[in-house]
């Protein structure tokens, strides 16, 4: 099905390659110009500043290190005009006799300033962007969304966007287009991120105020991202000032933040430490102590730390990395018994980084990627001489070693050539379990780990279309090595498209071939530590998509606000999923033996596929006193396993018709901001009873037993979903700190939502369905300051 689609991208190369290597001589004269765009007072550089010739429907942006280059006709002198979101616009003359390099550091402007709006700065509005279903959403609103006990959060932040769902109340799971948890790629500095949340998704894994830029791509991916067929989101972190010393300390009711940054030689290199902890384990004990020997707890921790050094005016070198770890442990000692039962988690990644300016017309980046997922379940017991002892260890993880090679090229004024290639060396340990049972005479121990090379190149070309739009144009070659025998490999086509139909209104369209070759087997379906990445294999096929977007882009500059509307349609083949009644645990151990232990994960999985389509709706305004954003998202989702539902389609329980998410920044005064979100969804699909009875189990023992008659799959909805959180921060400023007062209202009106349903009996037995909420109105406080 995908050979035209194959066909018209490989005319497209050679035409395109025809007409970028004519002779420059038949060409007229051009000169480049090129450099970084940095933040004023810090040289942090900006991703995605817009860089453009005024009078002129010709401009670029900054790559991910604020590098940027534009190619044009020699001139006497042309006026660039640099341009960001929260930062002042400047203008530079620029004499076009001979190429050059131009730095520019752009001045932050203050909330309550308003800001100058270019409407047709290229590349500054949504219109006259080629990406489609793409999310970018400015810090200073992430800062400002009120948010569950006080902790700024990424990922809870883009649930709020259309086509985003979470995974659960509170948690920080999220569910692209119809897709699951582990089919989004989530980049910190270049490094795969496994499990995303800390405290089973009640905190991010990121902390917000290490953090310079997010992206989230629903759809419409360029070929320079792969590996995963539902999203990708892509996580900077800042590089640190390099002209001074600065931080921030905050301090909640359950966690406390701390960072700091300041330059290593000025000008040159900086560094940006930063680290969280909660101490929720500590009241905890506090309160059991009271009781004996029994202890409890749950904490986490992480920490983020960047370096970078500007070696000279063509060279950088980046060097990041993160360690985090959570864990939830009961500890009891009593009368000559002891038991410890627990599990930890936690993620580690480093990344080494190499720019080079080859010329002002080549950009090159070398990574060195290093990425590792743990997960630990213990249970250790001792007891009297008759009980013996129990112990029992069960691991489960994935290590990545990675290399990648990106460069970027501006050969000529209507085109931005990126290629590269990619290696990654993935180490999956599905199940490492020892145990051993005194009592029953059990002693097991095994191991099952896999080895898999995951490769890649691209070629991508962004080509502007004359006066009328913009193609993105480009293809991925993908590759596995099963354990580094058996190779497979797929071509990725991808293409973008975007008409112009006015100077603030825009047509667009994409089309996108993904790959994957790994998955995540859950029961919970909310992205948990306890779900397990395996590898595809020869049993268990890679997943594979397609999709397709249309839609809408319309600014109004008068208004500071985007309208966009999009509808996509997307399929997915090789979706994983548990057999009935397996899980990640899954045990054949016989009484007495030694040989029994877990069940090979492979026989406890099934394959099948699925297809998502909808329509989405955002209004978003990102600058002025008043800042937020309006979406709306109508979806279906439709799942076919050959072993559910007698092989038919049915709603997986993620099906959810309609969301909506308005949120609301004020910015009351110089010192107070108000803000608000209010969301809405329907209600997951669950399968419930539909009638019991009883009957006779032959089990030896002939007994009576109720038995439960479900009829089809996910038959019921839930109730509908609905909550508002409210907020506000009070800011006080002196000669040398900033201090902030930040209060909020968790589902303020409290809102009995619904976490799950369960079946009871009332007095005269008759089924009862009952309904569990976990979160009532949940105030937060917390108080930072900035120094």
């Amino acid at each position: 099905m995908f050979n035209p689609a194959l066909q018209y991208i490989r005319r497209c190369f050679v035409l395109l390659a025809l007409l970028l290597f004519i002779p420059l001589s038949l060409l007229a004269q051009r000169y480049t110009v090129s450099g970084t765009v940095l933040e004023r007072g810090s040289r942090e550089s900006l991703i995605g500043a817009t860089v453009a010739v005024v009078g002129q429907s010709v401009g670029t942006a900054t790559n991910a290190y604020g590098f940027y280059a534009i190619t044009l006709p020699a001139a006497d002198s042309v006026v660039l005009e640099f341009s960001y979101v929260g930062y002042a616009t400047q203008r530079h003359t620029v004499e076009l006799r001979r190429s050059q390099t131009l730095n520019v550091e752009l001045d932050p402007v203050p909330h309550d300033i308003d800001e100058v709006v270019v409407v047709k700065a290229e590349g500054r509005t949504s219109s006259r962007s080629t990406q489609t279903s793409v999310v970018e959403l400015p810090m200073q609103q992430l800062r400002a969304i009120p948010a569950i006990r006080g902790e700024k959060d990424v990922l809870k932040a883009m649930q709020l966007m259309p086509g985003v769902q979470s995974g659960g109340e509170g948690t920080s799971g999220i569910y692209v287009r119809g897709g699951s948890p582990d089919q989004n790629l989530i980049i910190l500095d270049d490094a795969t991120v496994y499990n995303a949340s800390h405290q089973f998704g009640q905190f991010s894994l990121f902390n917000g105020d290490a953090i310079k830029s997010v992206e989230l791509l629903k759809g419409g991916f360029p070929a320079r991202y792969g590996g995963r067929i539902a999203s990708v989101m892509d996580i900077s972190m800042k590089d640190g000032s390099k002209q001074s010393y600065q931080g921030e300390a905050g301090i909640g009711l359950l966690s406390s933040r701390l960072v700091f940054e300041g330059p290593i030689v000025r000008d040159k290199a900086s560094f940006i430490v930063s680290g969280r902890r909660t101490y929720s384990d500590l009241l905890m004990r506090a309160v059991l102590a009271a009781s004996g020997g029994m202890q409890a707890g749950m904490y986490f921790y992480d920490l983020t730390a960047k370096a970078n050094w500007e070696v000279n005016a063509r060279n950088k070198l980046y060097l990041s990395g993160y360690f985090g770890r959570d864990k939830f442990f009961v500890r009891d000692k009593s009368d000559g018994h002891s038991a410890d039962i627990g599990m930890f988690w936690g993620n580690a990644t480093g990344t080494l980084r190499w720019n080079h300016i080859f010329s002002e017309r080549l950009f090159a980046n070398l990574s060195a990627i290093f990425s590792n997922y743990r997960f630990n379940v213990y249970a250790n017991e001792r007891g009297g001489s008759a009980e013996g002892s129990f112990d029992m260890n069960y691991l489960s993880g994935i290590r990545d070693y990675g290399l990648k090679l990106d460069f970027t090229w501006y050969p000529a004024p209507a085109h931005t050539l990126r290629f590269g290639a990619a290696a990654t060396l993935h180490q999956f340990s599905p199940v490492a379990m020892a145990m051993r049972a005194d009592a029953v005479g059990v002693n097991y121990d095994n191991k099952v780990k896999y080895s898999n090379l995951e490769m890649a190149a691209y070629l991508e070309d962004e080509m502007r279309l004359g006066q009328w739009g913009l193609l993105n144009l480009g293809a991925r070659l993908a590759a596995h090595h099963l354990n580094l025998s058996t190779l497979r490999a797929h071509i990725e086509p991808r293409a973008a498209l975007t008409v112009y139909i006015t100077d603030q209104m825009s047509l667009k369209s994409s089309y996108a071939v993904m790959n994957q070759y790994m998955h995540l087997l859950s029961n919970t379906g909310v992205g948990q530590p306890t779900d397990l990445w395996v590898p595809a294999t020869e049993r268990v096929p890679s997943q594979r998509s397609w999709q397709t977007a249309f839609g809408c882009s319309y600014d109004l500059p008068q208004w500071r606000t985007t309208l966009s509307l999009e509808g996509y349609y997307k399929r997915s083949n090789g979706v994983l999923s548990y057999r009935p009644g397996a899980n990640f645990m899954s045990f054949n151990i016989s009484d007495g033996s030694t040989s029994g232990g877990v069940i090979d994960w492979e026989q406890n999985v099934t394959s099948g596929r699925g297809r998502a389509y909808g329509v989405e709706l955002l209004a978003h305004r990102k600058s002025g006193r008043l800042q937020g954003w309006v979406g709306y998202t109508l979806s279906w989702i439709r799942h076919q396993f050959a072993e559910f539902y007698n092989g038919r389609e049915f709603y997986p329980n993620r099906d959810r018709r309609h969301d909506i998410s308005v949120v609301a920044m004020f910015d009351l005064t110089k010192r107070i901001k108000l803000s608000a979100t209010w969301v809405y969804s329907s209600g997951d699909y669950v399968t419930i009873p539909l009638a019991t009875y009883t009957a006779v189990r032959h089990d030896g023992h002939s007994t009576w037993n109720r038995f439960y008659d479900y009829g089809e799959l996910n038959t019921m909805r839930m109730a509908a979903y609905h909550r508002l959180d409210v907020g506000a921060q009070f800011t006080r400023q002196k000669r040398k700190t900033i201090r902030t007062w930040d209060v909020g209202l968790y589902n303020a009106y409290c809102r009995a939502n619904p976490y799950y349903y369960y079946v009871g009996t009332d007095g005269n037995d008759n089924l009862t369905l009952r309904q569990v909420s976990i979160f009532p109105i949940m105030p937060s406080v917390s108080w930072s300051i900035k120094f």
